[in-house]
């Protein structure tokens, strides 16, 4: 693997826990996203790429939604697949057991705790709030499932309740508890002063879930992992509702490069993961999105593109075959001869010095007034420059 980012990285000294879970939850909250059904075999197919990638955990759906969803879950669990498939459940015993029905490995339960979500959704106090929570966390513990209680809006809760309602969900045998960003509301300073203070009186894993309402998605994820935490929740391509989730390629690729931390997913996969997952969600990806967009790895300044021709890392801080992407030329108004040149052996074709330069500057030209210049037109470029010395 080829790669070369910050020496100042390694001066941190940031110490990571021995194993992060990653949990994908593309299929539940990312199909929350406005405007998004998958259908039953789309499902089975993105969980069958997530599991190629190696990816910990799948967060299949929420079975109690509709008979539909539950036949999509499964559909995923029949595929005995080697990453552990689990579910969301209300705090009810009808969603475990919907939950226990499609046969997953475990659930995560969640309650809103914030005093605006117990005011104003809930309708009920902090005392009913903890007695339904714990209550929901033994009866599918009873029933052999991997538990996770989720702490809705938990950013935004009272600390000194937040830790109550945990140890309480600890002294009940719950595998794991979650963060909550649910408006996307921390950032990175406050989400590592939650976990510190959660780890004074917590032992349990504790996972992040947060939105990307500021754009704050990923970093808050990695910040509360070197905080204390060990498990994160991700989407691919960061889909979800309103301004999405943790962008499961970004938060992996900066655990690999940018914090040598590798979490022995397939990263190879990462590129055909993502197409799937737009294909089928029918959301393009932004040309300049991180790891995945179609710009990350295309170079047309002339002084970017001589630079890569020697020596790819000048400008890219990984190769592109890391996650299943490919390196691009592009010609256009910043293109020198250097690019042209290189383009000009892709396609097999040999011209003069004179030719060259000529050529240069009619690509030049024709993107300025507004011609992509892709493989056909180069290739017609250089026909009429040859022509026009012909004759």
């Amino acid at each position: 693997m080829k790669y070369f980012v910050s020496p100042y990285n390694k001066e941190t000294k940031i110490k990571l826990p021995d194993k992060i879970t990653i949990y994908d939850t593309t299929l539940r909250d990312g199909e929350q996203t406005p405007g998004v059904c998958f259908k039953k075999e789309e499902k089975l197919e993105i969980a069958k790429k997530l599991d190629q990638f190696k990816i910990h955990q799948i967060e299949a759906g929420f079975p109690i939604v509709s008979e539909h969803e539950r036949k999509s879950i499964k559909n995923i669990v029949n595929e005995n697949l080697n990453a552990k498939i689990i579910s969301l459940a209300r705090c009810r015993k009808e969603d475990i057991d919907a939950a226990i029905e499609c046969g997953v490995d475990g659930v995560i339960t969640f309650l809103g705790t914030s005093d605006i979500h117990l005011q104003h959704k809930m309708n009920i106090s902090r005392e009913e709030a903890i007695d339904v929570i714990t209550s929901t966390i033994e009866y599918a513990k009873d029933h052999g499932l991997f538990v996770a209680f989720s702490a809705e809006d938990a950013t935004r809760t009272d600390l000194d309740f937040l830790k109550r309602i945990y140890k309480q969900a600890e002294s009940y045998k719950v595998d794991r508890v979650h963060i909550a960003d649910t408006v996307g509301a921390i950032t990175p300073q406050g989400i590592t002063y939650l976990i510190q203070e959660l780890r004074k009186e917590v032992k349990t894993d504790i996972a992040m879930h947060c939105h990307n309402d500021f754009g704050m998605a990923v970093i808050n994820s990695i910040s509360g992992v070197i905080a204390g935490g060990n498990a994160i929740s991700t989407t691919v391509n960061g889909i979800g509702e309103r301004a999405g989730n943790a962008s499961l390629e970004e938060t992996v690729m900066a655990f690999k490069i940018l914090y040598g931390k590798d979490l022995g997913f397939k990263t190879k996969y990462i590129q055909e993961l993502s197409e799937m997952v737009s294909k089928y969600s029918e959301l393009k990806i932004p040309r300049n999105k991180p790891i995945v967009g179609k710009n990350v790895f295309r170079h047309e300044s002339g002084i970017h593109v001589d630079a890569v021709i020697e020596e790819p890392l000048t400008y890219e801080p990984y190769m592109p075959e890391i996650v299943g992407q490919k390196r691009q030329l592009v010609l256009g108004k910043h293109s020198g001869c250097r690019a042209v040149k290189a383009k000009l052996d892709e396609c097999g074709l040999d011209v003069t010095k004179d030719k060259l330069c000529e050529i240069v500057e009619k690509v030049k030209e024709q993107r300025e007034e507004g011609t992509y210049i892709n493989d056909d037109v180069f290739v017609e470029i250089v026909k009429s420059i040859n022509k026009k010395e012909d004759d």
